[in-house]
């Protein structure tokens, strides 16, 4: 299992949390999703095998919201 963790900008509602952890957990690949509103950054645990860091970053950017950056453990 792979792990990633994105720095977006500012989260400024709850409901944008739900929004990005509902999609990211519906989607093939991804084990978990957990998005920490304080430091607006979300964390990923997937399977690279089925789907890539850089489809996880397209997710968020087309759910509206632009990944400053990326690191994956």
């Amino acid at each position: 299992m792979s792990k990633a963790v994105y720095q977006l900008e500012p989260l400024t509602c709850p409901s944008c949390i739900k929004k990005i952890e509902t999609t990211l957990n519906k989607t093939d690949g991804i084990e978990s999703a957990k998005v920490m509103f304080n430091s607006s950054k979300v964390k990923t645990e997937f399977d690279e095998s089925k789907i890539k860091v850089e489809k996880i970053q397209e997710t968020m950017q087309k759910l509206g919201y632009p990944v400053l950056a990326s690191k994956q453990n």
